[in-house]
């Protein structure tokens, strides 16, 4: 263990259980995490089972990066186990949903 990490400036831990919570659209939460100088963000999405985006999501201004954390989850075209690592690229474009329920790890590099 490195003690010197620990103590660094700027240095962010959020427990999970301690990110705000806002339901973004029905059985569809989001938790952020964190929000760098520049616009780049993380957050926690949940899912409910039966839940989808009810509109595509456009990555704009930048990527997208999704890790399956839990669940299954669907992009509109195809189904990502948890476990799965995706990344969109800015412009693109997909409709989430999830059948059995799903937590995302998402991240914006750009805002």
């Amino acid at each position: 263990m490195h003690p010197e990490i620990l103590t660094q400036r700027d240095y962010v831990a959020v427990p999970l259980g301690d990110a705000p919570v806002r339901e973004v659209f029905p059985g569809i939460r989001l938790r952020p995490l964190w929000k760098g100088p520049t616009g780049a963000h993380a957050n926690v999405l949940e899912m409910d089972p039966g839940a989808s985006w009810p509109r595509p999501d456009v990555h704009e201004p930048g990527p997208e990066e999704v890790y399956v954390l839990a669940g299954t989850f669907n992009d509109g075209a195809r189904d990502y186990p948890a476990g799965t690592f995706l990344h969109a690229p800015a412009g693109s474009w997909h409709i989430p949903a999830t059948t059995t329920g799903c937590t995302l790890f998402l991240f914006y590099p750009e805002g």
